[in-house]
């Protein structure tokens, strides 16, 4: 309780009402309190532990590397070799040209990265964005979310953004000879799991090669086999010009990157040098982690499974008389309630009974599923039925 209460007191805060949960170990899919609760890791810290919570083989590369070194130099000046094989490990897996990698601290930085990179390319300054998207919250990333209540309080924000509608392709229009670039979601996350109708997507696509503006892929949320695939840009068979990453990319370590051509990436070398610059962005230990998650991933079977075991989830919840509609992709799914009181009232029972559950920003009326992919077909079960007894209260 004291802990709880420093908590409070010298933590910045974010909401009026956090979830107050005190974690002393992780494991797995599981997050265990001082008192020896358990809870269930139903969101992956938001995409993040993929490969779940103290991966010994994850652990084991950190452990290794923070005895060889840890911050040397700022970023792009020394080589150092965590980066490396793992930039190279990137390059191998995506599709062509995305070949150079540009490692930072976070998705935020990554998309301030991607959005500086396509106006130094082309020579241009309007940027288009979509309604329900979510890039981050720094000045540039909030100036293209698509959310107005966040952005408002804000203002003046970077000029020169339009916001279009998700899946419209009548608006495909307002990309033009000015566009530096649109920026994309192959599926919106906040927006409450929207995936991109595949039609959509190539149109847009060919509508960005058309006009020379750069088309951006924001699957900071989406990437490292939550979809099913590796990328969302794989399963979908669209390349963008530029691909964000974050979140699972550091293994559960904070790592971000926007990964391109290196003819594009190059405009950043000069008028001026230094185009983009960061101190900690690609720390060894976080491209350790990162690169160990990432050959973990690639080595078992947990990409493969991971629709499977979306489905499962979807099979088992759907009918509850509280659910209106499931969406999902892979293993991330929006669980439908319909009302925004309703899914808080829920949310705060699933905590209650040992689950770890979110929302959405832009969907406040679904609850999030989307636990690490190492999850079991068994812990799966177990998993629905404390939800659905949990729903069940509220009949």
């Amino acid at each position: 309780m004291i802990l709880r209460q420093l908590f409070l007191e010298h933590v910045g805060q974010t909401s009026e009402n956090p979830l107050m949960i005190e974690i002393e170990r992780a494991e797995g899919i599981y997050m265990y309190s001082p008192d020896g609760k358990r809870y269930t890791d139903l969101i992956s810290g938001v995409t993040v532990s993929n490969v779940g919570h103290g991966n010994k083989y994850v652990t084991d590369a950190v452990c290794r590397q923070v005895n060889n070194y840890m911050h040397l130099m700022v970023y792009g000046e020394v080589v150092e070799s965590p980066q490396v094989r793992y930039a190279q490990k990137l390059a191998s897996v995506l599709p062509d040209p995305l070949e150079s990698v540009y490692f930072v601290n976070s998705g935020s930085e990554a998309v301030e990265g991607a959005l500086k990179l396509a106006k130094r390319y082309t020579g241009r300054t309007e940027l288009v964005a979509f309604k329900n998207a979510y890039h981050g919250s720094t000045h540039g990333a909030l100036s293209i979310m698509g959310g107005e209540e966040f952005r408002n309080a804000f203002r003046p924000l970077i000029p020169g953004v339009r916001h279009i509608n998700f899946n419209a392709a009548e608006e495909l229009k307002y990309i033009t000879s000015k566009t530096a670039a649109v920026i994309v979601e192959p599926v919106q996350g906040e927006g409450g799991v929207r995936p991109a109708d595949p039609h959509y997507l190539k149109a847009l696509r060919e509508r960005c090669t058309e006009t020379g503006a750069l088309l951006i892929f924001d699957e900071i949320q989406t990437a490292f086999g939550r979809t099913g695939e590796l990328f969302a840009t794989i399963k979908y068979g669209v390349t963008p010009d530029i691909l964000v990453l974050a979140k699972a990319l550091g293994g559960g370590m904070p790592l971000g990157a926007f990964i391109s051509s290196q003819v594009i990436m190059e405009s950043l070398k000069t008028n001026p040098m230094l185009g983009h610059i960061t101190t900690f962005g690609g720390h060894p230990v976080c491209c350790t982690a990162g690169l160990a998650a990432f050959e973990y991933l690639m080595d078992s079977e947990i990409t493969a499974e991971a629709d499977r075991k979306g489905k499962m989830f979807e099979d088992i919840l759907t009918g509850h008389p509280l659910i209106q509609e499931i969406r999902r992709t892979g293993l991330l799914l929006a669980v439908e309630i319909g009302d925004e009181g309703l899914n808080q009232r829920i949310i705060r029972d699933f905590v209650k009974e040992g689950l770890v559950p979110d929302t959405f920003l832009f969907c406040e009326s679904a609850f999030r599923i989307a636990p690490p992919l190492i999850i079991t077909d068994e812990q799966i079960k177990e998993t629905c039925g404390t939800i659905i007894a949990s729903m069940n209260k509220f009949i």
